[in-house]
């Protein structure tokens, strides 16, 4: 039995019905758990500015300028602090994580940086957020010159990477309004319409279909599907085209991704066979995703099946990647990925093939890992769609 053959094993509510928020305790579990991975690191600490994983670990979105330090201090065996704007205050102590996480203020007029040596080991080695401003770093440094700072995407590349149920809930809904846009642009013409045009489609039926972010509404028709980050131009669609659909966002906070190839008018043997051979490299990667596989297996296995179709030099240059509260995280399934892949990890999995300067067959679908395998998120039709 192929993954195509399974049903979603996470099935989403109402497609415009917005989740309940996370418990408190879900918060404080997440600070517990990225405080005991720092240990396990043999780090001090991890530090953290506004940005996905701030909003990840404790649920807090700051309003004002990122110039004004808002700061996380997550060490083992030691409450959590967050140090922020006093005019932010308010708003924190009345957010999700508010009782997991001392808040501590700084005023207008004190130095931040003062402030937050306070809450530091003056020799730590702290993991510190990718989304951290060099200022607020340059600072901390110039306050506390014998730290050392490591880049949490390095120190802790998978903290955030294995989903718990709930998380996984969201990014089953998310995939499921994006199985819905992409049913949607089915019935859309194609034929005699720029890929523009199109695209703009794509991305309010993404916005209809619930997401509240469009992060990829991409178009490639014709040569332009060989190319796979093209943006959509003024290229008109012609009948015989092969195009290319590449499409997420954000719903609720959780990221979408899905790709589709389609053909405008019937599609001849060679692209169905040509289309046949990427499904079938899409379902060996599926079929590699086990628990303690390391993440190039996937991409090995997809290549396998293209290699041996002599298509070896026109795959994809990655088979995946991880996301989650953003749309490209950890894992990535691709050559040399040693990292091994674990029950409640969620992957874009992709295959394809590219013909520079002819046409491009890709196929990729959002997947969780799970202690007996893969699941699809949702349950969009893997086949080669003929459109008007």
């Amino acid at each position: 039995m192929t993954p195509d053959d399974h049903e979603p094993q996470y099935r989403a509510g109402p497609e415009n019905q917005a989740p309940a928020p996370f418990a408190p305790e879900v918060y404080a579990g997440r600070l517990r758990r990225a405080a005991g991975e720092a240990a396990a690191a043999r780090l001090t600490g991890v530090l953290v500015t506004p940005g996905p994983d701030l909003g990840w670990l404790c649920g807090h979105r700051p309003g004002t300028a990122p110039d004004r330090l808002t700061l996380l201090v997550l060490a083992p065996e030691t409450e959590p602090r967050l140090l922020l704007p006093a005019r932010d205050l308010a708003d924190a102590s009345a957010g999700p994580a508010a009782g997991a996480v001392r808040l501590t203020a700084w005023a207008d007029g004190q130095d931040p940086y003062a402030a937050a040596a306070g809450l530091l080991l003056p020799h730590g080695h702290y993991g510190i957020g990718d989304a951290t401003w060099s200022v607020h770093l340059l600072g901390l440094e110039e306050a506390l010159p014998l730290t050392t700072y490591r880049p949490l995407s390095t120190a802790l590349p998978l903290f955030r990477a294995v989903k718990d149920a709930e998380e996984t809930a969201r990014l089953a809904a998310a995939a499921a309004a994006a199985d819905a846009a992409y049913e949607a642009v089915l019935a859309v013409r194609f034929s005699g319409r720029r890929e523009s045009e199109l695209a703009a489609d794509l991305a309010g039926l993404l916005r209809a279909h619930g997401h509240d972010r469009v992060d990829r509404a991409r178009v490639a028709a014709a040569a332009h599907g060989a190319d796979p980050d093209h943006r959509p131009g003024e290229h008109r669609i012609e009948p015989g085209d092969t195009v290319v659909l590449d499409l997420g966002g954000r719903r609720d906070g959780y990221a979408s991704a899905l790709t589709r190839t389609v053909h405008v008018g019937p599609p001849p043997d060679r692209l169905r066979r040509l289309h046949d051979l990427v499904r079938t490299a899409r379902e060996a990667a599926l079929a590699a995703m086990l628990p303690g596989v390391p993440c190039a297996e996937p991409d090995r296995a997809a290549r396998v099946v293209l290699a041996a179709a002599g298509h070896g030099g026109d795959a994809l240059p990655a088979t995946g990647h991880g996301l989650g509260v953003t749309p490209y995280e950890p894992p990535y399934l691709a050559p040399g990925g040693t990292q091994l892949l674990t029950p409640g990890m969620c992957v874009r999995v992709a295959a394809g093939v590219l013909l520079p300067g002819r046409l491009g067959v890709r196929l990729g679908d959002t997947v969780v890992c799970t202690a007996a395998g893969v699941r699809r998120l949702a349950g969009a039709d893997p086949a080669l769609a003929e459109v008007a």
